[in-house]
């Protein structure tokens, strides 16, 4: 991840299953602004496949994909 991005906004999204992952995800950054970073815990698999690529679609820049030690992974993005 970039030195000097803070986290703003945590969400835990173990267990969601696809297309939600995507859709809470969404919803989060629309609450947010431009510059804030979200950091979001997916399952492995097809969250982990395709909410990545679906928030680059939408415009925003992943800081960081990452395999956390509970299988889930850590999903760091800044809302652009």
């Amino acid at each position: 991840m970039e030195a000097g991005k803070e986290v703003d906004v945590r969400l835990d999204l173990s267990g969601v299953l696809c297309p939600m992952n995507f859709v809470k995800t969404k919803l989060q950054l629309e609450e947010m602004e431009a510059g804030q970073v979200l950091e979001v815990v997916i399952d492995e698999g097809e969250p982990e496949r395709n909410v990545p690529r679906s928030v680059q679609a939408e415009g925003h820049k992943v800081l960081e994909l990452a395999e956390i030690p509970d299988g889930h992974f850590r999903l760091v993005i800044e809302k652009v």
